[in-house]
């Protein structure tokens, strides 16, 4: 796609408010690199909102009340503040672009003004012009962190009537796997349209493959992309050469993600660790979020906050043997204010969830306590996290919902893939610590040999767990953890970072 000229951006600025009942109060516009100083509009419905912009568009968004886009790489660059999205009536955004739009338009803390929803277009593969209806969802204030072997489609459909709102995320799929698969993407990346709102990761180091895996997967309709830069696993990390092996060569992520930008209709993001064996210093951590996010359209980061060890050790290892540092990721946010970024790793509960939130983390992410124990993680999540009403389901109302699902794809790819086995896997988290737990998952074992449907088997096993679990709706969490965990980490803030190119210039100015 062709840049822009800084006076084809004023123009876009001035068709953007040409919409019935959007009137454009003040824009004043500065020089040739076209330095907004500040834009108000006003709407029939009686609100005034003014954004203000205070850096040039070819150094990129300087402050999250930015309302500037502009095409660079095939995207458009954009941010903005939380209010927007409840004030702009949809037309008001260009036609056809509304996925342009990346989620940290609306910058996340949890106050009521922030819970806002923000709007773009799907357009689903097998309907690709039928389809092109506006969607909305609320931000990920929390989401499931893509896992292999575990957030595959079976639990993302079990999870979905659990939870609505929680941003779902998939396996790690290497792009290889998609470019080679390409004659059989169902398998790999269908999905219903009730998973929404879904990110896909990727991982991969050939700029060729991601393209074209980006490019096949963007049909899909996802609503983010994600690239890992984060997975230590010896496959990935160390023979693949890709994961958390990534983060030793930033300006490849970079080229990367404009890559991955450029072929997708989707906000894109990045997940990593806060660092790799040795290169575990702060600086080195923000040295790779400044190049990544000033050489590309990346404006999202999912940070584990842990470093990585790839000498051998196993990722369960991984998970337990680095220290968590939560003060690097509360420096990020410190440090990075243009930025939005997610906490992951070590959050175990949704009085963690919130206590996060409340020391300011855009975004929560949370890994094995969403899939072991699902009904009461990811069951608290749309009231305790989105502030909806309490949905009343209850885990009979999951199950012959689920059921429905599962019958329909057993055995959809021959050999009997998918299994009874892998659909029941996802269903374990749903009784954790619940009376008949244990009895049920040793029935349901013992049945997988015998049953040849969903519906069999739970008839066979389900009276494992008394009525009072199968037909209570969902408790609030009462969790009794630590929920200065955060506020600790606060008080160990590393040092202010200061780019070494700004550190080059302040030397020269005053030399």
């Amino acid at each position: 796609m062709k840049k822009p000229r800084s006076a084809e951006v004023f123009t876009f600025h001035r068709a953007l408010v040409k919409v019935p009942g959007v009137e454009l109060i003040q824009l004043n516009h500065e020089g040739s690199r076209c330095n907004y100083k500040k834009i108000r509009f006003k709407f029939t419905s009686a609100f005034e909102v003014t954004f203000a912009a205070n850096r040039s568009l070819r150094r990129g968004l300087n402050s999250t009340t930015d309302l500037l886009h502009v095409h660079e790489r095939g995207m458009m660059k954009s941010a903005g503040h939380a209010l927007l999205s409840s004030f702009t009536p949809p037309y008001i955004f260009p036609k056809n672009n509304y996925r342009r739009f990346p989620p940290n338009l609306l910058c996340g803390t949890s106050s009521s003004k922030s819970r806002k929803l923000y709007a773009y277009q799907q357009n689903h593969h097998s309907h690709p012009k039928s389809s092109m209806v506006v969607e909305q969802y609320l931000p990920p204030w929390f989401s499931v962190a893509p896992m292999m072997e575990w957030t595959d489609n079976h639990y993302r459909t079990m999870a979905r009537l659990v939870t609505k709102h929680a941003w779902l995320y998939t396996e790690m799929l290497a792009a290889e796997t998609i470019v080679y698969q390409e004659k059989n993407l169902d398998r790999f990346l269908a999905f219903s349209p009730e998973q929404h709102p879904i990110v896909l990761q990727i991982g991969g180091n050939n700029l060729e493959n991601l393209a074209k895996a980006t490019r096949l997967a963007n049909r899909y309709g996802y609503d983010e992309i994600n690239l890992n830069c984060g997975c230590p696993s010896p496959k990935v990390a160390g023979h693949g050469c890709f994961g958390v092996r990534l983060m030793l060569d930033p300006k490849f992520v970079a080229e990367a993600m404009c890559v991955i930008a450029a072929n997708t209709d989707a906000p894109v993001s990045v997940k990593c660790r806060i660092g790799v064996d040795d290169h575990d210093s702060y600086e080195q951590l923000c040295d790779f979020i400044y190049k990544v996010s000033s050489q590309s359209p990346t404006r999202h980061f999912i940070i584990h906050s842990r470093k990585a060890l790839l000498n051998g050790i196993s990722p369960a290892d991984n998970r337990k043997i680095p220290p968590l540092k939560y003060e690097y990721f509360y420096a990020l946010l410190r440090d990075f204010p243009d930025l939005r970024f997610t906490i992951n790793g070590g959050i175990n509960s949704i009085d963690e969830v919130r206590a996060a939130q409340q020391e300011g983390a855009h975004g929560v992410m949370v890994g094995r306590a969403a899939y072991h124990n699902s009904w009461s993680m990811l069951g608290n999540v749309d009231t305790a996290i989105y502030g909806a009403p309490p949905s009343g389901v209850t885990r009979r109302q999951v199950l012959e919902k689920y059921q429905v699902y599962a019958d329909s794809v057993i055995g959809m790819y021959g050999n009997s893939k998918p299994s009874l086995r892998d659909l029941v896997k996802p269903l374990y988290g749903l009784f954790w610590g619940e009376p008949g737990n244990g009895v049920w998952k040793r029935n349901a074992d013992s049945a997988f040999h015998q049953c040849k449907t969903f519906k069999s088997l739970m008839e066979e096993t389900i009276m494992a767990i008394p009525d009072s679990v199968l037909d209570s709706p969902i408790v609030a969490s009462s969790s009794t953890t630590r929920v200065d965990k955060f506020l600790d980490s606060k008080n160990l803030l590393p040092l202010p970072y200061t780019p070494k190119e700004q550190e080059q210039e302040h030397e020269l100015l005053y030399a």
